[in-house]
């Protein structure tokens, strides 16, 4: 495992997590180790891209076994995988919207705010 981690980048207890979400299989020896193969290496990238694109591992559960490389871009697989995915996307829209508004509010909140107040947070 700790190789693996070295390999991709992600902490072994990143590594677990991804396992026991049913993300990730990697073969196992009659010892009980662990063993990755390059495979399983494109499925946490796959995995670390999903994440960062602000989807859950349920979602990415969902999303993996429908994606293929297609010139060095996740590409869909399944029909039913676009339609969850606009969901997704719409979903994180209105997340965007809804900081940008509490954000809108902070803002008039610290422009109310006495000057002197402003030196205070140096």
């Amino acid at each position: 495992m700790k190789e693996m981690a070295q390999r991709s980048g992600v902490h072994e207890r990143s590594l677990r997590y991804y396992e026991k979400q049913g993300l990730l299989a990697p073969q196992r020896l009659s010892s009980g180790y662990r063993e990755y193969s390059e495979a399983d290496l494109e499925t946490v990238r796959r995995i670390r891209c999903l994440l960062m694109a602000g989807l859950s591992t349920v979602v990415i559960a969902q999303v993996l076994p429908c994606l293929r490389d297609d010139d060095s871009r996740l590409a869909p697989t399944c029909p039913d995988l676009v339609g969850q995915l606009r969901g997704e996307r719409e979903r994180m829209t209105r997340e965007i919207k809804a900081l940008n508004t509490s954000r809108a509010l902070l803002d008039t909140v610290l422009d109310a705010a006495p000057r002197e107040f402003a030196c205070q947070a140096d």
